[in-house]
C-alpha cells in the first residue's frame, strides 16, 4: 500500500511542526522567566541627581544636613544650589536645581565646609 503523501512533503512537514513547537517552548520559557523575575520599580536611593539637579529623601532631613548635600552635589559641576519644591511627609521628596553662577559672580562656587 502507498502512502498518499509524497515522502518530501512529509519531511517538509514534520520540519514545520519541530518549528513551531520549538517557538511555542521558547516564548513559555520566556514568559515564565519574566513572570518570576522581581520588579525592582520602587527602590530609589535618598539622594540621587545629575549636572541639572536631584532629588533628596524627606526622611534624611534629620539626620543629614540637606543644604550642604546640594551645595557639594552642584559645586561639582560647576554649579550652585537652588531649591525648588518640598514635600513634608513619608515618602516625600526635596528637589534642587543646579544653576550656573549668575552674572557678575566672581570665582567658583564655594563647598560647604561643616
Amino acid at each position: 500500500m502507498r502512502f498518499k503523501v509524497a515522502e518530501r512533503e512529509m519531511e517538509l512537514a514534520m520540519r514545520i511542526i519541530e518549528v513551531v513547537a520549538f517557538k511555542a517552548l521558547s516564548l513559555v520559557a520566556i514568559g515564565g522567566m519574566l513572570a518570576l523575575a522581581p520588579a525592582r520599580a520602587d527602590t530609589v536611593p535618598p539622594f540621587k541627581g545629575n549636572d541639572t539637579g536631584g532629588i533628596i529623601a524627606y526622611s534624611l532631613t534629620g539626620t543629614t544636613d540637606i543644604r550642604s548635600l546640594a551645595i557639594n552635589h552642584c559645586a561639582s559641576y560647576g554649579k550652585v544650589a537652588k531649591f525648588l519644591a518640598v514635600e513634608p511627609h513619608y515618602g516625600g521628596y526635596i528637589s534642587f536645581s543646579c544653576r550656573w553662577l549668575p552674572y557678575g559672580a566672581a570665582g567658583a562656587p564655594i563647598r560647604a565646609a561643616y
